[in-house]
């Protein structure tokens, strides 16, 4: 700031790094130049300022009768802003986060004042190790920055075709599940009524037990991995007895191949066949005999006609011609029709 009073000249000089809004990010250094040299002069000595905050000063100078005089303020703010992720939510699962989480930054400033801050928001790639970063920025134009790290998995584990394997009033049911499975859990819901956890753990297999030969169930079976993230299967599974196939009431369109639990020490099965009455008997000597295309019974030949037929099965024990047979496996039907 020159003054001229006469031959008189007095120069303000304020070195440092300028910021924004009047604010110095440096420290400063305050002096004045003076042609010639006062007579007197007060608070007008050389200082160099290195704490934020606000200093203020009052230079008085004068040569005989002529006074120059100077009052200003130098704002310095060299500290940027103290800075803090906040992310939107906690983690979803165990520590995951498994969909997009937005990440505000929130700051503070005790000499300039916050201006604002930053936000972002993560949604991949899938990373046990990921981070976003983040700044503030304080009225001189300081910037700090912060930075949150996370564990990221948006991708749900695989979970292969569920099987299922009959039994006597019992079900096995059997899948496969990526290694980043977790945890495993099957519900089962039978009509209208509502469905049941039974079975929650890391097994790729259950056998249900006390079905009901006819029933319909509703299995729906779902993989977790470690972020919560599922995939889920599910089947419907015709009860049985110990006649498996196939399942009471089901619909065939080509000759069935009928299937039976084998029982211990059978050496033959005594299969017979109904509709409306008895139109096929055959001793098998397995626990399976598919239907032939067509065949002769008591003199009369017959084939498969769309319509329902009933089925049951006898274990044989000993010689065929001993005719020794134990108690009935169980009955069930069939629907044929092309």
């Amino acid at each position: 700031m020159p003054s001229a009073a006469g031959s008189t000249t007095a120069d303000r000089h304020v070195d440092g790094t300028p910021g924004a809004n009047g604010w110095y990010v440096s420290n400063v250094h305050v002096y004045w130049t003076f042609n010639p040299t006062p007579d007197n002069d007060s608070g007008c000595n050389a200082r160099t300022l290195t704490t934020d905050g606000v200093t203020h000063f009052a230079c008085v100078a004068t040569w005989g009768t002529t006074t120059f005089t100077d009052s200003f303020g130098v704002s310095i703010d060299k500290t940027p802003p103290a800075v803090q992720a906040v992310p939107s939510r906690p983690p979803d699962a165990n520590g995951w986060y498994n969909h997009p989480v937005p990440v505000s930054f929130a700051g503070s400033d005790a000499t300039s004042g916050l201006a604002g801050c930053s936000s972002t928001t993560y949604g991949g790639p899938d990373n046990g190790n990921a981070s976003v970063a983040g700044t503030c920025t304080d009225n001189a134009g300081n910037v700090g920055s912060a930075t949150y790290g996370f564990s990221y998995d948006a991708t749900p584990p695989s979970l292969a075709k569920v099987t299922a394997k009959h039994g006597d009033r019992s079900v096995l049911l059997a899948w496969t599940a990526s290694p980043d499975t977790q945890v495993e859990q099957v519900a089962r819901s039978r009509g209208s009524s509502p469905s049941k956890l039974i079975y929650r753990g890391t097994a790729h297999a259950l056998r249900d037990k006390g079905l009901r030969p006819g029933a319909k169930y509703h299995y729906t079976v779902t993989a977790f991995d470690v972020a919560g993230n599922s995939a889920t299967q599910a089947l419907t599974v015709t009860g049985t007895g110990r006649l498996v196939n196939p399942v009471p009431g089901e619909r065939v369109s080509s000759r069935p191949h009928l299937a039976w639990l084998p029982v211990k020490g059978a050496r033959y099965y005594n299969v017979q066949l109904f509709r409306g009455g008895r139109i096929l008997t055959a001793w098998p000597r397995h626990g399976h005999f598919k239907l032939p295309r067509s065949w002769v019974y008591h003199g009369h030949h017959y084939r498969l006609r769309p319509g329902v037929y009933r089925w049951y099965v006898w274990p044989g024990f000993g010689l065929l011609a001993q005719a020794h047979y134990g108690r009935l496996l169980g009955g069930s039907t069939f629907v044929y029709g092309r």
